[in-house]
């Protein structure tokens, strides 16, 4: 599946600022493997300076950041499996803010969120080779809106882009 292929009725228009991060021609699968190169790549060149830096006071560090899109990307494949088996059980949305502080985000070394990240990338991707295109047309319903399976995958792919766009404009 194309990131092309997906509509608006395939998901929210909230979730339009990470879906448009995305080349129109990234494939699934393979955005994610290459993303998780690129996100690897791009956490681990940050200083070690820089990761405990917050460019306000009430906002998070590069390390929370981190953990945020960690916690997102369970979020949506969570999702992305309970559609994409054709699940119509409403899914709650989910409060990221309460979720960084019992993270303890801020404790943790680089290297322990980056092999936090590729277990949850490597899960995602082992998700993703065991579904159809079918599949990921499924709609359900996830924080009180119409959602696919494949657009709550491809929002992962998105959402990381801009965090990481976020963390290139105002931390470092």
């Amino acid at each position: 599946m194309k990131a092309s292929q997906l509509t608006s009725s395939d998901f929210n228009e909230y979730y339009g600022r990470y879906i448009n991060k995305l080349p129109p021609d990234t494939y699934l699968l393979p955005g994610f493997k290459s993303g998780k190169n690129e996100v690897i790549n791009f956490f681990r060149n940050i200083p070690e300076s820089k990761l405990d830096y917050r460019y306000a006071p009430d906002k998070w560090s590069i390390k929370e950041v981190f953990q945020h899109v960690i916690d997102t990307e369970r979020v949506f494949i969570y999702r992305s499996y309970r559609i994409g088996r054709g699940d119509s059980t409403p899914l709650a949305g989910f409060d990221q803010d309460l979720y960084i502080q019992p993270s303890s985000a801020s404790t943790k070394t680089i290297e322990a969120l980056l092999e936090e990240y590729e277990a949850t990338r490597n899960f995602s991707i082992s998700f993703l080779n065991s579904v159809t295109d079918q599949n990921l047309k499924f709609i359900g319903t996830a924080s009180d809106t119409s959602m696919s399976s494949g657009a709550a995958a491809f929002i992962i792919l998105g959402h990381e882009i801009w965090h990481m766009d976020v963390i290139r404009e105002k931390y470092l």
